[in-house]
């Protein structure tokens, strides 16, 4: 096997905890579990560990997922979580496992196999606990337990690796479906860092580009033994070992390995908060549904009639998300569009208008939030279109596209773009939109979809894709996830849950992406340089 490609990089990611401003520790989790129930007849289960956070009272709502693996009861989670640790807080945790019976994103339809709840502050202080895992009248999930490590993150640095396989076992008749697993030296043995991908038929595998952070693969000690197998895949899960080595990232780097090592400089990889701080814009853009679905919107019943309070799940979705976002652009001008409705004069139907029908000027300012422009441009504009359809996003997103295609010709760090979305149905255009997104995946631009009402949102959560990157109708792959749906009805009105579950994953999709072009923040002062 031959692995590459070694550099030292800073990186960056998690949410932050609601009405706290300063700086938290940083703190990653490792998830694994033994000896779950079984709940499949003619095979193991297929297991999967959310993630739960509490943030007011009964008030839970979904933090993120490990993946999902087929055929164990004994699974270790390569994803990890990485959550901002609060010492004055008390930080409510709940990791729920689920036997996987189907494709649906919904965990309602598939087998609970049991719950632990703890706090955050818990785990830190034994840096690993392990308790019997519960059924949700409290009694023992057979014998199932989960054990949670926890890490605080302080060694920045990551491993980027290209590896590829010569000659591998034939392990089924005339070939091998190989796979890698990379694993960390502890205290109490091997600890998995990380998992590739299966490449299937192939006993020259080439696997895909990944990175490690030095701190999972060996604590941040570059002489520190680290153990990578090699295992044939079986749907059955009782896959088949070809090989295994240990070696240090030491002699990965000098070339001293079994193969040759190709070696990179050492680089800094810069922050979300070196962008932000070095002057880097983040741009934001809301595009609201008006399809005729959403009903009359002087109909109480309507989606989009404005209560005495002067709320809706669209204005509740616009004030949640771009209450954070507006700090982080100097002007407060943000540029309003809406799609699905006829419109004046010619009361054609449009899918990318400016809600105050002035393309030269597409801005809503507020004088002090941007609530307040938002909240009287949409009520000027409601009575003045016809509801109608279909449901594109396509425009809308080629439209925000366009301005952030403009921006990486500059070859700078200086503007980001974030495209706010929020619909009340299917979407009519899936595959432009598919299309869309693939290439806006190559701009520096993040898509996030709110879901308002009681609609079918499998589509989104299609679009939204954490397992695997999106393909465009022509097979052509997404260069990176930039997609967050998350439906408004899961946060019960609780704006503070809503904008941390959609904005989680900005900092990273920022940071990954000038990274990856090697662009460096607007102005460095206070930033520090590449060492």
């Amino acid at each position: 096997m031959q692995a590459g490609v070694l550099r030292a990089a800073m990186a960056s990611g998690g949410a932050t905890a609601p009405g706290v401003t300063h700086l938290a520790a940083k703190v990653e989790l490792t998830i694994s579990c033994e000896n779950l129930l079984d709940m499949d007849v003619f095979s193991k289960s297929d297991p999967l560990c959310a993630l739960y956070i509490n943030t007011s009272g009964s008030q839970w709502y979904e933090y993120g997922r490990t993946e999902m693996i087929l055929n164990c009861l004994n699974p270790k989670f390569a994803k990890k979580f990485v959550i901002d640790y609060y010492f004055e807080m008390v930080q409510k945790m709940k990791f729920c496992v689920y036997d996987i019976d189907n494709n649906t994103y919904d965990l309602g339809d598939d087998d609970f196999l049991g719950e632990l709840e703890c706090t955050l502050g818990q785990i830190v202080s034994s840096k690993q606990i392990t308790r019997s895992l519960l059924l949700k009248d409290k009694r023992p999930a057979g014998r199932g337990t989960i054990t949670i490590c926890a890490e605080e993150i302080t060694d920045n640095r990551v491993a980027e690796f290209e590896v590829a396989g010569r000659r591998m076992d034939k392990k089924y008749l005339w070939w091998s479906d190989p796979f890698l697993e990379f694993y960390k030296q502890t205290e109490t043995g091997w600890q998995l860092a990380h998992r590739t991908e299966v490449v299937y038929n192939n006993l020259n595998p080439i696997w895909r580009p990944f990175r490690l952070s030095l701190r999972s693969l060996c604590g941040g000690d570059v002489e520190k033994p680290i153990k990578v197998d090699c295992y044939d895949h079986r749907v059955n899960g009782s896959h088949d070992l070809i090989g295994s080595f240990k070696t240090t990232l030491a002699e990965l780097q000098v070339g001293t390995h079994i193969s040759p090592v190709r070696i990179s400089s050492v680089l800094k990889e810069y922050t979300f908060l070196d962008y932000v701080m070095g002057g880097c814009q983040i741009n934001f853009t809301i595009a609201i549904d008006f399809t005729g679905s959403n009903g009359d919107p002087n109909s109480p019943d309507s989606l989009h009639y404005i209560n005495p309070d002067g709320y809706n799940e669209y204005l509740a979705a616009i004030w949640a998300v771009g209450n954070v976002i507006q700090d982080y652009d100097s002007n407060k001008m943000f540029p309003v569009f809406g799609f699905g409705a006829k419109i004046p004069p010619t009361w054609q139907v449009s899918h990318e208008f400016p809600i105050n029908f002035n393309p030269a000027n597409p801005f809503c300012a507020g004088r002090f939030k941007i609530w307040h422009g938002v909240v009287q441009a949409y009520q000027q504009c409601l009575p003045q279109l016809k509801l109608w359809g279909p449901t594109n996003f396509s425009p809308i997103i080629n439209h925000a596209a366009c301005f952030a295609r403009q921006a990486l010709r500059q070859n700078t760090a200086s503007q980001y773009y974030v495209l706010l979305i929020i619909t009340d149905g299917v979407i009519t255009d899936m595959d432009q939109t598919r299309t869309a997104i693939v290439e806006a995946s190559r701009m520096p631009m993040s898509i996030i979809i709110v879901g308002v009402g009681k609609a079918d949102f499998g589509a989104m959560e299609f679009l939204d894709s954490d397992d695997q990157l999106l393909r465009s109708p022509n097979g052509d792959v997404a260069a990176r996830d930039i997609v967050q749906f998350v439906p408004f009805r899961n946060f019960q009105g609780n704006s503070v849950a809503l904008a941390q579950s959609v904005l989680a994953e900005l900092p990273d999709q920022l940071a990954s992406f000038f990274n990856c072009y090697k662009l460096k923040p607007p102005t460095i002062s206070g930033v520090s340089e590449p060492s």
